[in-house]
């Protein structure tokens, strides 16, 4: 089955919390704003996996049952709260997905990956 999916995703601090809280990963990065403003980004940045959690909820919406065997992925930009965010997964089930997110501002690949799924 072809899938090619696609949506705008907005992150707010609010789900970094709360992505820190159910992780484990409190890293200040992620959820001190004051920390934050102090390192090179100079503001929170997202958990690589919660935007990975996105798209693959994203997935699970439109094809309820899929299920993964495998993934890679890099995330070679940060994420940033109030900065719209393209979500893309695109490919053949079963099989390899492509799963893409980019800052809609200025097409900047912040996770960039692959899933294999049956």
């Amino acid at each position: 089955m072809k899938i090619d999916l696609s949506t705008t995703w907005t992150p707010s601090q609010q789900e970094f919390d709360l992505f820190a809280r159910i992780s484990g990963d409190d890293n200040p990065i992620h959820v001190d704003p004051e920390f934050s403003a102090r390192t090179a980004f100079g503001r929170t940045v997202s958990h690589g996996m919660l935007i990975y959690t996105k798209l693959w909820g994203m997935l699970i919406a439109a094809h309820p049952g899929i299920t993964q065997t495998g993934q890679t992925m890099m995330f070679p930009n940060p994420c940033y709260t109030g900065e719209p965010v393209e979500l893309r997964v695109n490919g053949e089930c079963p099989g390899t997905l492509s799963v893409r997110a980019v800052r809609a501002a200025d097409g900047a690949d912040l996770l960039v990956g692959e899933t294999e799924v049956a």
